[in-house]
């Protein structure tokens, strides 16, 4: 990637983000139940307790459509400035407060209305829980970083979804293991979303808590121990919903449940589609290649980006971790998805359409060998004897 203007002559400039502003959008997110709430109670309209269904699902997806995509970088002088530049970090900071204030105030209409009919209480669980699944991009983002507090913000913005484990997993799992076979965050070619979902529930538990047993076995630690970080990260969703239940009573219990659930599966579908069949290739000694923007699914749609905090510019996120969402770049070699993450999602959640989407864009990554992808076991055989008799498939990488 190539600069106009050279570092040191670019020392006194200031580059101005087109998009500042906007970034302060993805805090409408944790504004849903409110919203929820308001057309529904207020106004009548019942259809509002499912906000945050509708949201992800048709809104998000209909303003990729319109708004398109975005494939320009900051330079690479400005970098320093971006990520010094604290407007951003507040951007993510603030996400916090208002998503406890909603969780908070969701419990409240749920237990201050025992007579609210279940449909609508689903609906109103699940605008609750696609703020926790939201939430969990904002952990995300923040549990990279170094400086303490923000780590810590990271594990508290886990709380409301009881997936604290996520934070020890995916910076010292999936970052480590990112496509390739091991890892329990990356999908295969022919795994069903619904067969992902279980392998990487319990996988992502299983795995987070041996990586910290381990690392606190170096340190002349037992498992149970008060600097175990996935004890404490589960520690704060206990202390949460126990005052929760306090506070309102048994019955919202089942609510917390629902609303967990379906943030978590969030996180999950996002997981699925970034990584789809993608692998890393090995050396002659078994070693896994260093992983590049070759190996994560890219998208660069406008409207998604700016609520998800450039998640899904995830190919540069996978290949420098650190690096601040609003100084993430486009990368031509990295397989692209054909729309944003919410409509990719909606593919996710039915088979034969993801397939039919997804399946030729792996192929054509590899240039029609698809022995290079990371292929679901039981589907194997059938993968290769399916591809292998299409040689229409094998064409160059897309760019």
């Amino acid at each position: 990637m190539s600069d106009a203007v050279p570092a040191a002559a670019a020392t006194d400039q200031v580059w101005r983000d087109p998009k500042k502003a906007m970034w302060l959008l993805g805090l409408v997110v944790p504004l849903f139940p409110f919203g929820a709430a308001w057309l529904a109670l207020g106004h009548g309209w019942r259809v509002g307790w499912w906000m945050g269904p509708i949201w992800i699902l048709a809104v998000v997806p209909l303003a990729d459509l319109l708004l398109g995509t975005d494939t320009a970088n900051p330079p690479e002088w400005a970098t320093k400035q971006l990520e010094e530049d604290r407007f951003y970090r507040w951007c993510t900071y603030l996400f916090l407060p208002l998503q406890l204030a909603a969780l908070g105030f969701s419990c409240w209409v749920v237990a201050s209305r025992p007579d609210l009919a279940w449909l609508d209480w689903l609906g109103f669980a699940l605008t609750v829980g696609a703020v926790g699944g939201v939430g969990i991009n904002t952990s995300h983002e923040l549990g990279h970083k170094k400086p303490k507090h923000e780590r810590w913000l990271a594990k508290l913005a886990l709380a409301q979804v009881a997936y604290g484990h996520f934070f020890v997993e995916h910076n010292r799992g999936h970052h480590t293991r990112v496509a390739t076979a091991e890892d329990p965050a990356s999908s295969r070619m022919g795994e069903s979303f619904w067969a992902f979902l279980p392998r990487t529930v319990i996988g992502s538990v299983r795995s987070a808590w041996e990586l910290e047993r381990s690392r606190l076995a170096r340190h002349g630690h037992g498992a149970w121990s008060k600097d175990n970080d996935v004890l404490t990260a589960w520690a704060m969703t206990a202390g949460l919903y126990a005052g929760l239940t306090l506070t309102f009573g048994l019955a919202i219990l089942g609510f917390l449940a629902v609303q967990a659930v379906f943030g978590f599966s969030l996180l999950e579908v996002v997981n699925y589609l970034e990584h789809y069949g993608l692998l890393r290739q090995q050396d002659a000694q078994g070693h896994n290649e260093r992983c590049t923007p070759q190996h994560s699914w890219n998208s660069n749609h406008i409207a998604s980006n700016l609520l998800l905090y450039n998640l899904e510019r995830h190919s540069d996120h996978h290949a420098w971790p650190s690096r601040r969402y609003q100084a993430l770049r486009h990368f031509p070699e990295a397989p692209q998805l054909p729309t944003g993450y919410g409509g990719m999602l909606a593919l996710a959640l039915v088979p034969p359409l993801w397939r039919a989407v997804m399946d030729p864009r792996v192929v054509q990554h590899y240039g029609g060998d698809v022995s290079l992808a990371n292929l679901h076991p039981p589907a194997r055989q059938a993968l290769l004897a399916r591809w292998s008799k299409r040689p229409d498939q094998r064409i160059a990488p897309a760019a």
